[in-house]
């Protein structure tokens, strides 16, 4: 059973839960279930088969006291992988093999077990999530998916006690130490609290600008989601419209 509450974080009623939140919990195929769709989202890379090679170098052969690398007029080395300006000896390849597969009812089960996480209060401490309130998951009302205003989803968030995780993600946002700052990655951004709307709505506008906060509809929510990192266990709020849409996907 769970609690779903109302905008002011009081109790108007009990429902059962589905039983995929009953789910053994199983680690090892939520980190596969992750690596398969992180890696499904990498662009395959590769060099111009002709770099390094557009040159009319040479080598002049045995004989001359000097290594038999190829050289341009002059006596320069060139195209060789030791030369300045030369071909590369290993290139990554478009052919390399990037996304790592996972079975259908594998993935399927990964997920299940994800949201069974959801509602174990060590789990999520674990994650370093902050909150007060005392029961997991989180459902509320579906006047949530009406909300418009960012003020007012962090008011909400405010009554059921998970505010200070939004503070703990916007006073862990840093910047990058590496290249990446130069390349659209210059700051990193931990993870905060997840929240599962039954369809699009207003409150996944409302909700999406808060730090750390990702919005997902029932239908589109996956592993990437439920396990950052594939580490389960994130906070999540569940509209009671995203409950029973995810009764339909998966099940009773």
């Amino acid at each position: 059973m769970a609690k779903v509450y109302n905008l002011e974080g009081e109790t108007l009623k009990e429902i059962e839960l589905p039983s995929f939140f009953n789910e053994e919990y199983r680690p090892d195929l939520i980190k596969r279930a992750f690596l398969s769709a992180f890696t499904a989202r990498l662009q395959p890379k590769g060099t111009d088969l002709l770099a390094g090679k557009r040159r009319s170098a040479e080598s002049y052969g045995k004989g001359y006291g000097l290594a038999r690398v190829p050289r341009l007029p002059g006596g320069r080395a060139a195209f060789a992988p030791m030369a300045v300006g030369g071909r590369r000896a290993h290139p990554p390849k478009v052919e390399k093999i990037l996304w790592e597969r996972i079975n259908k009812k594998e993935r399927i089960k990964a997920i299940k077990s994800a949201l069974s996480a959801t509602k174990d209060i060590e789990l999520v401490k674990e994650r370093g999530h902050k909150f007060s309130i005392t029961e997991l998951p989180i459902v509320v009302d579906n006047e949530f998916e009406n909300l418009k205003k960012t003020k007012e989803v962090y008011n909400v968030f405010e009554k059921f006690g998970i505010a200070e995780d939004i503070i703990r993600a916007k006073e862990g946002i840093k910047i990058r130490a590496g290249k990446g700052k130069m390349r659209g990655r210059r700051y990193k951004k931990p993870k905060s609290v997840l929240v599962v709307v039954g369809d699009r709505c207003e409150a996944i506008l409302a909700s999406r600008n808060l730090p750390g906060v990702d919005v997902i509809t029932a239908k589109d929510l996956g592993i990437i989601h439920l396990a950052p990192g594939g580490v389960a266990g994130r906070l999540t709020v569940f509209t009671e419209n995203a409950i029973e849409k995810l009764k339909e996907r998966f099940g009773e």
